[in-house]
């Protein structure tokens, strides 16, 4: 964990992958690791010769019991490592567990792409199927600027053409 740390600190420090704006710790990172593996959702970590190079997660979208069958994610990849198609295979992998387990919907929420990341990480998301489906403007403020999201979506699975397991028909 260390490692994904220094790679989330990195983001956190100098990006706009992430909107939080203090670095977290080791024992936190391992806290919120620990808080996705509980439920059942996948946390990948990705090595190359021996250096961890990236990680992907999903978590739930939002905690309301409505909304227990849709999940985001996340990919972080190292600053010295874009562009060898490591969040590719990371978002590729994470997509194909979550398919595996309830969830029917994944949404992403990527910052406006004024930046070679950001840009990069809508191509990602758009090459694994993900749809442009909404903008929020200014919705967040870091490193003196306004910052635009927009918000991806893809089906998982059956997606919205069944009904959930644990759904009686009407």
């Amino acid at each position: 964990m260390p490692a994904v740390q220094a790679i989330y600190a990195h983001h956190v420090l100098h990006g706009r992958a992430t909107f939080e704006e203090i670095a977290p710790s080791v024992a936190e990172m391992l806290a919120r690791r620990a808080e996705i593996v509980s439920r059942g959702l996948p946390y990948l970590v990705a090595e190359c010769e021996g250096a961890v190079v990236g990680y992907a997660y999903a978590t739930l979208y939002r905690p309301r019991r409505a909304y227990r069958f849709t999940v985001e994610d996340s990919v972080y990849i190292a600053a010295d490592s874009h562009g060898r198609g490591i969040g590719y295979a990371l978002l590729s992998a994470v997509i194909m567990l979550c398919e595996a387990g309830p969830w029917r919907q994944m949404a992403s929420v990527v910052a406006s792409p004024a930046d070679g990341v950001g840009a990069a990480s809508l191509a990602l998301h758009e090459k694994l199927g993900f749809q442009r489906v909404g903008t929020l403007q200014a919705a967040g403020f870091k490193f003196g600027e306004w910052i635009d999201t927009v918000l991806m979506q893809r089906a998982l699975g059956e997606g919205s053409r069944t009904l959930p397991g644990d759904m009686p028909a009407r």
